[in-house]
């Protein structure tokens, strides 16, 4: 299909079902198909949205255009789940149908209220017939049984001193005040920044201005800015678009970074950091449009999105693109932002298989021959070895997804998605590289599922997320090296 600017913006009554049902189809029986992690039932997902805890249950929804993989008219799409992992579908629940979101329904958060409904702020993307985008920050309300009532009028219209590239705004409640903190672009200079607005009753909103939270330029835009309080510290988290690479290293042609803060005043507003420059998020490929948030009991949660702007991947011929991470609850340790699979992970485990290093040949050590398509793995790899791990392997190794690993002098860790099957985005690399504290153990718990890798290195200090398209037959797991490896290991099959 050629994807015309009027294609991609056609009302929704005007596609069939007959296409819709044909897309859902291909989506499901795609051989990269994720079985546990969220992923669209037809089309595009891109951001998370709305991520929360109301009415006994974990929301999230997300941007998806459900009639192919491309950036055309969104709507939100709501999942709900009672542990975040078993996720439902809902449907989709904020529809463009408006005036003020007649070009998309896009990025935005939620807040459970008093009154018993749950509040969605949100960007209306509009055009007028010039294709002059005006931004609008707008409202609805969720009751506990799903229904979805949009506010009349837009909240927040573009301050003067923003240029259209003004949006994904997150809600809290904070000190018996609600803030929205939105991501912008300033009109005179193209540089990123965080306005932040307050009000009482969510009708009325004052502009405080800029977020003052560092003294370096970040970029031409900032999106998705999220604060969350992990362990009573302040975390934000935040998409710069166009970051001088001297300022923060990152790989991807865009990062989602984080900033650890002393104190936030957001009357002011202001915050103080606690590291001298923003750190990525996660350190793989893939990992954009992260949203937090904090649970009644305080905890924070985070889930991404797992694909990038301006990327293309190989399941687009097949009619639909990417997915989202798995949730992880977020600490604070030490002065890092640590990162670990929720708890009920681990009812996803069927009967594990502890993993013995004695079959080596030459120098190769065989774990599994077939691994699945879906599978957790966890080894302790003792400190003073090097070697490479091959996962989702074809039997002579050729050709799979590879962990390059040093835990000697010069400690390392590279993921290699490079002979991994269909390419994905070469033009920024094939590997991704982090410094292990040098001769120490590095413990590894490595998820897949389906055309997705998540690497927790260190329980969480640091995570390495990958999409690759390998041949769903290659299923070997090994370790290739000039010693022998010693290590512990468990595997554990995961239900779909």
């Amino acid at each position: 299909m050629k994807w015309t600017t009027e294609k991609r913006y056609q009302n929704y009554d005007n596609w069939d079902a007959a296409t819709l049902l044909q897309l859902q189809a291909q989506a499901a029986n795609s051989p990269y198909q994720m079985h546990y992690h969220i992923r669209p039932q037809s089309g595009l997902l891109n951001d998370p949205n709305g991520f929360s805890y109301y009415n006994g249950e974990f929301h999230v929804f997300y941007q998806n255009f459900p009639f192919g993989p491309v950036h055309g008219l969104k709507s939100w799409f709501h999942m709900t789940s009672p542990d975040l992992v078993h996720w439902e579908n809902k449907g989709l629940a904020l529809i463009p149908d408006t005036v003020y979101d007649s070009h998309g329904a896009y990025s935005g958060s939620a807040l459970p209220l008093p009154s018993g409904d749950l509040f969605l702020m949100y960007t209306g993307n509009h055009r007028d017939a010039d294709w002059i985008r005006t931004p609008y920050q707008l409202g609805a309300l969720m009751d506990s049984k799903g229904n979805v009532t949009k506010l009349d009028h837009p909240l927040i219209m573009p301050p003067d001193y923003v240029s259209e590239h003004f949006r994904d705004p997150q809600v809290i409640r904070y000190n018996d005040t609600y803030y929205a903190l939105l991501g912008a672009q300033d009109q005179e200079t193209k540089t990123g920044h965080i306005v932040v607005y307050k009000s009482r009753d969510l009708k009325q909103w004052q502009d405080l201005g800029y977020l003052d939270f560092t003294e370096q330029e970040m970029g031409y835009m900032i999106e998705c800015p999220n604060l969350v309080f992990v362990n009573d510290q302040p975390v934000l988290i935040f998409c710069p678009q166009g970051l001088d690479k001297n300022i923060a290293s990152y790989d991807n042609i865009y990062p989602n970074m984080y900033l650890i803060g002393e104190d936030i005043r957001l009357n002011g507003p202001k915050m103080t950091p606690a590291q001298p420059q923003p750190l990525n998020l996660d350190d793989g490929f893939d990992v954009y449009a992260s949203q937090a948030f904090n649970a009644p009991d305080g905890k924070a949660y985070l889930i991404s999105w797992v694909g990038l702007p301006d990327t293309t991947y190989p399941t687009d011929s097949e009619g639909w693109a990417n997915c989202l991470s798995q949730v992880k609850e977020l600490e604070l340790r030490d002065g890092h932002l640590y990162q670990h699979p929720v708890v009920a992970m681990g009812s996803l485990r069927q009967q594990g298989t502890l993993l013995r290093p004695e079959r080596r040949v030459n120098d190769r050590q065989q774990l599994l021959d077939q691994s699945g398509n879906q599978y957790e793995l966890r080894l302790t790899l003792r400190k003073n070895q090097h070697g490479s791990l091959h996962l989702a392997a074809s039997a002579d190794l050729s050709q799979g997804l590879r962990l390059d690993f040093n835990t000697g002098a010069d400690a390392s860790l590279t993921l290699d998605r490079g002979q991994a099957g269909l390419a994905v985005a070469t033009d920024y690399g094939t590997t991704r590289t982090i410094t292990l504290p040098a001769h120490r153990d590095c413990q590894l718990d490595i998820f897949i599922d389906g055309s997705l890798c998540e690497v927790f290195v260190n329980d969480g200090h640091n995570v390495m997320t990958a999409r690759f398209f390998a041949d769903p037959s290659h299923q070997t797991v090994a370790f290739v090296a000039e010693q022998a490896i010693d290590f512990t290991g468990t595997y554990w099959p995961l239900k779909k």
